[in-house]
């Protein structure tokens, strides 16, 4: 058996870590390759490019790195079809992996979309594409499987697997002790993202916020858990210019771990939007695009959400504030993450909802994919 699986960023790398673990106890003696960060390696799946490879965000970002990127998905191509894996799997990076399984499928190959692209969300004509370029598409969102049944292609809900891997109580003195921070502090976990692009753009307002609230609320720490060394050099550096005086905490990775040690999250949006609700923490949710590409969602009318947060989206309303561009300035940032401090009841009350989803997702998520893929196989003529 040979599962080909190419992954663009962290929250991939994730996924693609639990789905190769799913699927190595189904077929034992599989082969794993494709573009893997560390997760998916030390799962063991082959790295023929590493996930740093494809880190860009944004459409006129991509336009600077797209011929780098062509290359790259050509010479994937390539080695995909000479490989002939059993099956195909694109996790999330939905641009990129969308045009590569198109290529593969019409070469004959079986081909999954592991995470929904947000067709429902935006440019909702992309779902011909998605059926003519993968054969299933797994949806980590109870709500989306309906949406492809609408327009002919294969999908299944199969559950988030952060879900099964974040407990539904977290010990929040025993997070502390492990961080070293003062149990009774009042503690923000600041989050500005996986990507260089995404933390640029935010580095400076994530910051600035935690200095407005440092003021605002005295003995405050604020701790902020960076994926590499360069984001987190990047950050610091940020931080020394526009939050001198909140002493922003980094920590190498450590990412739930400051979740879970919170009371409340400054966050960018994203799988870590999903993560703090797990972890039933209130947070304040940004995200900033470059000019041209907001100036073009918002002239275009692509959007056809009125939230973009991924608790938001789930529960089918605003639990949580968003800011978008502009509005995502330190003050409202703030301000936003002050209410919560403020106001215990409304914290109390949005737990409720994040156990709520959190059990709406929990149902081995991993192992259900795996499942999935299984059956694919399967009916195209492969022993399970």
């Amino acid at each position: 058996m040979r599962i080909a699986l190419v992954a663009g960023e962290t929250s991939g790398d994730t996924l693609g870590a639990a789905l190769v673990e799913a699927l190595r106890r189904r077929y034992p003696q599989a082969e794993f390759a494709g573009v893997a960060g560390p997760k998916m390696k030390a799962a063991g799946c082959i790295a023929w490019h590493d996930i740093d490879e494809l880190a860009v965000m944004g459409l006129t970002e991509v336009l600077t790195h797209l011929p780098r990127l062509m290359r790259l998905r050509a010479d994937l191509r390539r080695r995909i079809l000479e490989w002939r894996p059993d099956v195909f799997i694109g996790v999330d990076y939905k641009e990129f992996n969308l045009g590569l399984a198109k290529q593969l499928k019409r070469a004959g190959l079986t081909t999954v979309q592991y995470v929904s692209p947000q067709v429902w969300a935006w440019r909702q004509g992309r779902v011909r594409t998605i059926g003519a370029s993968v054969d299933l598409v797994l949806c980590l969102f109870p709500f989306e499987p309906a949406f492809y049944r609408e327009h002919g292609v294969q999908a299944a809900f199969v559950g988030h697997p952060l879900a099964d891997q974040i407990p539904m109580s977290v010990d929040r003195a025993a997070a502390r002790a492990e961080l070293g921070l003062d149990p009774e502090a009042r503690v923000l976990a600041v989050l500005p993202g996986s990507r260089r692009g995404e933390v640029e753009k935010l580095a400076d307002v994530f910051a600035g916020a935690a200095e407005l609230l440092a003021a605002r609320f005295p003995g405050l720490v604020s701790i902020a858990p960076m994926v590499t060394p360069a984001l987190r050099d990047l950050f610091a550096a940020r931080c020394a210019t526009f939050a001198p005086q909140a002493r922003v905490r980094l920590l190498d990775g450590q990412a739930r771990c400051a979740l879970a040690a919170a009371d409340v999250v400054l966050v960018a949006s994203g799988t870590a939007t999903l993560e703090a609700a797990l972890f039933k923490r209130p947070m304040v949710v940004a995200y900033r695009l470059g000019a041209i590409t907001a100036f073009l969602l918002r002239t275009l009318g692509l959007v056809k959400i009125k939230h973009f947060s991924q608790p938001n989206l789930l529960a089918g309303k605003e639990l949580v504030p968003e800011f978008f561009q502009e509005a995502a300035s330190p003050a409202n940032l703030a301000n936003a993450l002050a209410h919560w401090l403020d106001h215990p009841d409304e914290v109390a009350r949005v737990s409720e909802e994040f156990e709520a989803i959190h059990s709406r997702l929990r149902c081995e998520g991993a192992d259900r994919a795996a499942a999935e893929v299984a059956e694919l196989i399967a009916t195209r003529g492969v022993p399970a």
